[in-house]
């Protein structure tokens, strides 16, 4: 196998993520390029864009050594449902990457992650499983839950017991921002033909993969997928020294919008969490030093472009947008 994950010539895995628009997730990407490359991944970063991504963030992820593959939005049936948060109906084009057959196995990471230790390992997971980390339900967002209500919780199904009144307890669920899956053009047909006629949930494309893929969900610990609630939520489950990937996807967290000011953001772990991300980010020792950076200063420009507006002497700014 290769240092590109291509064998005989032919790729067969790799990471990939997801980037829509025309904001500041690149940097998220960017970070989680530089990433991979400091646990000395061996498998390259596709990341799935929709076609609003402009060319100068397409420029800035192909110098950072990312293959780019512009895919086409993917939308649920109209309907009047109330996302959990606004912008996780775009979230559905991440369905595309079950497209990208030429590789036999991949990791998707969202473009909030960061990888803290090397995880190719999952790789080697069985095949025919669908992989990933469960997710919490005792966050806000969860409100409108039944599992919110009663105050039950899969990381701690002993701590509120789900009422036997109501049944069985609602089946094992993931949290969809990183997990280990096989391309296929069969599950991808199946998966379209099964959301035009799927009513959307809260959780958007999440609510919709964990019943498509419910049968054959295997669960793996939290350390390849750190929720950041789980620190305040559950912290006897975590032990953030043996972390490998952390989800930055908690109100406030995202390192280059963090300014401390949210809820649970004053946190002195999460505060080291967002400083390691940026000392990966801003380390030039880990850009991309392949043949796809041919022009460095101009390469600097780009990278310039992305920070100049979010610096204010020593602070950084966070954008209105969530």
């Amino acid at each position: 196998m290769s240092a590109n994950g291509v064998s005989g010539g032919v790729p067969k895995r790799a990471y990939v993520t997801f980037l829509a628009g025309n904001g500041d997730y690149v940097k998220g990407v960017v970070g989680l390029a530089k990433g991979l490359r400091h646990v000395k991944s061996l498998y390259p970063l596709v990341v799935a864009v929709l076609p609003d991504v402009p060319r100068d963030h397409r420029e800035i992820l192909c110098s950072q050594g990312c293959i780019v593959r512009e895919i086409e939005p993917v939308y649920p049936p109209k309907n009047q449902i109330q996302f959990a948060m606004a912008y996780y109906v775009i979230n559905y084009s991440k369905l595309r990457i079950w497209e990208f057959v030429e590789y036999e196995k991949m990791i998707y990471l969202d473009g909030d992650i960061q990888v803290f230790g090397n995880i190719d390992h999952l790789f080697e997971l069985e095949d025919g499983y669908f992989y990933a980390v469960m997710d919490c339900f005792c966050e806000k967002t969860w409100s409108s839950s039944p599992q919110y209500t009663i105050g039950y919780c899969q990381q701690c199904p002993d701590k509120v017991e789900w009422p036997v009144s109501m049944g069985s307890p609602p089946p094992l669920y993931f949290n969809a921002g990183m997990f280990v899956y096989q391309p296929d053009l069969g599950t991808y047909c199946r998966l379209l033909d099964i959301l035009r006629v799927t009513a959307p949930t809260s959780f958007a494309e999440q609510d919709f993969l964990n019943m498509f893929f419910r049968e054959i969900y295997k669960p793996i610990p939290p350390v390849y997928n750190l929720v950041l609630a789980l620190l305040w939520r559950h912290p006897e489950n975590i032990d953030l020294g043996k972390v490998k990937v952390v989800h930055y996807c908690a109100a406030g967290s995202k390192p280059w919008r963090h300014t401390g000011k949210e809820e649970n953001m004053e946190r002195e772990d999460i505060k080291m969490l967002v400083k390691k991300w940026w000392e990966i980010y801003e380390d030039e020792s880990l850009d991309y030093k392949g043949s796809a950076i041919d022009e460095p200063t101009k390469l600097g420009s780009m990278i310039s472009k992305l920070n100049k507006d979010d610096v204010v002497g020593n602070e950084r700014k966070a954008p209105s947008a969530a």
